[in-house]
């Protein structure tokens, strides 16, 4: 049974940055953080390949958030420079992939595993 577990969100101040952790248990994975405002739907905010050699981001946060991997199984979303507008329940997912893949996914159904997410929240 593969878990998919966020870490790292928080309260923070508008300007102010914050790093998300996701660990996927089980084997190698493409990834992907999605976020969720309250009414909102749930939308993509940026994706790495399994090879950790290609990612991708939505246009509103390009610059600001950097998706990393330290291995098969650890991804980062370092978020500078926030804005109120990111405030959101954070989403980790994880698509099986082998470890050489390069591909990127931003649709919710190509991702297999789910975490619960995490609340970010950013003042004014």
């Amino acid at each position: 049974q593969v878990q998919v577990v966020e870490s790292g969100g928080g309260l923070v101040q508008a300007g102010e940055s914050l790093r998300l952790s996701c660990v996927a248990s089980g084997s190698i994975f493409s990834m992907g953080w999605y976020r969720q405002a309250p009414g909102k739907e749930r939308e993509f905010v940026a994706a790495i390949s399994a090879s950790g050699g290609n990612t991708d981001y939505v246009d509103r946060v390009k610059g600001r958030f950097t998706i990393s991997r330290d291995n098969a199984k650890n991804v980062y979303l370092q978020m500078d420079s926030l804005k109120v507008e990111d405030t959101a329940v954070y989403y980790c997912a994880a698509r099986l992939r082998p470890a050489f893949s390069s591909t990127l996914y931003r649709l919710r159904d190509e991702y297999n595993y789910w975490g619960q997410g995490t609340q970010v929240t950013v003042s004014s």
